[in-house]
């Protein structure tokens, strides 16, 4: 199948070919579906995240588009080659960073691109400048001389980009690039990783259960159970969820509730709080107030995020760290809106 076939099939609407093209991508082990009935496309240039938790697909998901695994059924291509029938044509177009730190720990910075530059077969003239480059992108060129046992965790990982970097690929995977690290030094590692793409046009692939991580992503696709439930940019997903939530904590929550209803405004009541739906919570605060008409031992003003998107589409959390009341909420207007 040629990759504007692909495309069409997909529904991609781009003039330009896509970076990576998916299509109904199935994996099984057994009578285990890890990865189910998959497809979507990625643009040149863009970041595409992967977000789920662990055992959703990801990771198997990534080894099949770098060809380390065989699809069940479907198809793929990177840059228009086929992952099943052209592999070591897309393995000269990918740069793949692990979960798990593949550096050799008693060798330098320096040693270990040299190494890699060899298993790639890189022309001896590039190899010299491209590992300048690479080691500046990543803030690490003071550091070429190093044993990679000296390197931080954080360090050790901004080489291992750097690495799947050095033969200029057209695509970069990153599977849970941060898993590990401080939150400072995850900041740090995506600085680079947004410098490669500015400054090289690489495309980016990662899979991630960070959800703050995801947020850097141009679009996300959450996967649960192996399945692609949602795909968006992640203003667009939030939206998904709906307006801001502002809970409060009043004297008296049936006086309160009867306010609230006869103000027409959307709201849960829960055993010990209120939880409104308002555009700009913050700013209606002092409205919601007003209307209840008794008074408000607390409020919470709570903006749609990543986590509620999760939980919108799957019905459970990543993680626990909304709000007294907040996942309820959720379910209970996601339940609404279906």
């Amino acid at each position: 199948m040629s990759t504007a076939d692909l495309r069409d099939r997909i529904g991609h609407v781009d003039a330009e070919a896509p970076a990576i093209a998916v299509l109904h991508l199935t994996k099984r082990f057994g009578e285990v579906e890890a990865v189910r009935d998959v497809s979507f496309t990625v643009r040149p240039g863009e970041v595409f995240a992967l977000l789920g938790p662990n055992g959703a697909g990801k990771s198997t998901t990534i080894k099949m588009l770098c060809t380390l695994a065989r699809p069940t059924a479907g198809t793929a291509q990177i840059s228009g080659y086929d992952i099943v029938a052209q592999p070591k044509a897309v393995r000269r177009r990918i740069g793949l960073v692990f979960q798990e730190q593949t550096l050799d720990q008693q060798l330098t910075a320096e040693e270990n691109l040299r190494f890699h530059a060899v298993l790639y077969r890189m022309p001896a003239a590039q190899v010299g400048p491209r590992i300048d480059r690479v080691l500046a992108l990543v803030n690490l060129s003071e550091r070429r001389k190093d044993l990679v046992s000296t390197f931080s965790g954080g360090m050790a990982r901004r080489l291992e980009i750097a690495r799947g970097m050095l033969h200029t690929p057209s695509v970069l995977f990153l599977d849970e690039p941060t898993i590990g690290l401080d939150p400072q030094t995850r900041a740090l590692m995506w600085e680079d990783v947004m410098r490669l793409r500015d400054e090289e046009g690489v495309t980016v692939l990662l899979t991630t259960h960070y959800m703050e991580e995801a947020e850097y992503a141009d679009r996300i696709a959450i996967i649960d159970e192996g399945r692609i439930v949602a795909l968006d940019s992640p203003a667009a997903l939030k939206a998904t969820v709906g307006a801001d939530t502002v809970e409060l904590h009043t004297a008296d929550d049936a006086v309160a509730s009867a306010a609230l209803t006869a103000a027409g405004l959307e709201f849960l009541r829960g055993d010990e709080s209120i939880v409104v739906s308002v555009t700009d919570g913050e700013a209606q605060v002092p409205r919601l107030i007003e209307i209840v008409g008794v008074p408000v031992r607390s409020v919470h003003v709570h903006r749609p995020t990543l986590d509620d998107v999760f939980l919108y589409f799957t019905g459970r959390e990543i993680r626990q760290e909304s709000g007294p009341g907040h996942s309820q909420m959720v379910r209970a207007w996601a339940a609404r809106r279906r």
